[in-house]
């Protein structure tokens, strides 16, 4: 570790549904990227942050046990960030529960930015969410940021979704702050409310990748409010330019399994959104069987027949070779009474 943590905690209340964030700029913010055997693309992440022209109060990287110089690359920054070296390699569903307790515990973050080791973020991208924080006349407890391939492009795999039956004061809301409301974001580059964090909990790290935003950010905004910051802009430094489903081989598994687990485990989905997602998740797996000629099958079954047996364990249950991660996790969870 880099950076001496900050200590205390914060009361865990209910949100107010109203009122702005005027002093958005001066919250903590703490930033929080997960990273594994990308070196380079991690560098240049951290460069991005470094870069930004208001910068994060503070860095946490999580080095899934990576086998290259990744976590030399976090040591040795000069952003001085407080990196920790996981044992053993829990996806990205581990490291951003590990590393989001620890802003949260470690760190006071009141706001939590979190983003992949492939994410670049240009300077403006936090004051952009800042800014919508600041003009959003309702409380927030998510905001995205646009990410765009090397090219310039939308990236197609980290559309925030639209809220679906938003009224017309829902819309303008957002569009008073320069943004859409969301019900659902991708962790490519989200600002996440830690109070809410704080008292609804965090993302399961069983999910290992894949949904594991779904279902959280799904899980904040059931009730909460959020908002797609197009002004907020990030690079996602994917190596093709397409959908992480078009072509997933054997990692179909965690999708089909969770994606089955955020539909019918969690109640972070209303019952006629579990259909929605439901029947659009269906469709684009069996176009995806057909596609593949039925070679992804037996890995589909063996994902539903997971999702079937059990639910996701215990974060701290995952992360238990990591002692010091699995207690900040299981801080945060027994407070939010998870």
């Amino acid at each position: 570790m880099n950076r001496t943590a900050r200590e205390g905690s914060r009361p865990q209340t209910e949100p107010a549904t109203t009122g702005a964030h005027p002093q958005a700029r001066s919250e903590r913010v703490v930033a929080v990227v997960v990273t594994y055997n990308r070196e380079q693309l991690l560098a240049d992440c951290l460069d991005g942050l470094a870069a930004q022209d208001r910068r994060p109060d503070a860095v946490v990287v999580i080095d899934n046990a990576s086998t290259d110089r990744s976590g030399a690359v976090a040591d040795g920054h000069p952003l001085g960030a407080d990196v920790v070296h996981l044992r053993r390699n829990v996806g990205g569903a581990g490291g951003f529960a590990a590393g989001i307790a620890r802003a949260l515990v470690r760190h006071d973050a009141d706001w939590v930015w979190v983003m992949d080791d492939d994410t670049v973020p240009r300077p403006g991208a936090l004051s952009a969410l800042l800014e919508a924080l600041s003009r959003s006349p309702v409380r927030l407890s998510v905001l995205s940021s646009r990410a765009v391939w090397t090219d310039g492009r939308e990236h197609p795999m980290n559309r925030s979704r639209t809220r679906l039956g938003a009224s017309a004061q829902e819309k303008a809301d957002a569009a008073r702050a320069g943004g859409r409301p969301i019900r659902t974001a991708s962790y490519v580059s989200a600002l996440l409310n830690g109070e809410d964090v704080r008292r609804l909990g965090l993302p399961y790290a069983d999910y290992f990748i894949w949904s594991d935003d779904f279902e959280h950010t799904g899980r904040l905004l059931r009730r909460g409010r959020g908002i797609h910051v197009p002004a907020s802009v990030v690079e996602h430094r994917t190596a093709r330019f397409d959908n992480a489903q078009a072509n997933p081989g054997s990692r179909f598994y965690y999708d089909v399994r969770n994606r089955l687990w955020a539909l019918l485990r969690t109640d972070s989905f209303t019952v006629p959104e579990r259909i929605l997602h439901g029947g659009r998740t269906a469709l684009g797996w069996a176009g995806m069987l057909l596609r593949h000629r039925g070679d992804l099958l037996g890995v589909g079954l063996r994902g539903l027949l997971a999702a079937l047996r059990r639910g996701p364990r215990p974060s701290a249950t995952v992360l238990a070779a990591d002692g010091e991660a699995a207690a900040d996790v299981r801080a945060i969870e027994r407070a939010a009474a998870r």
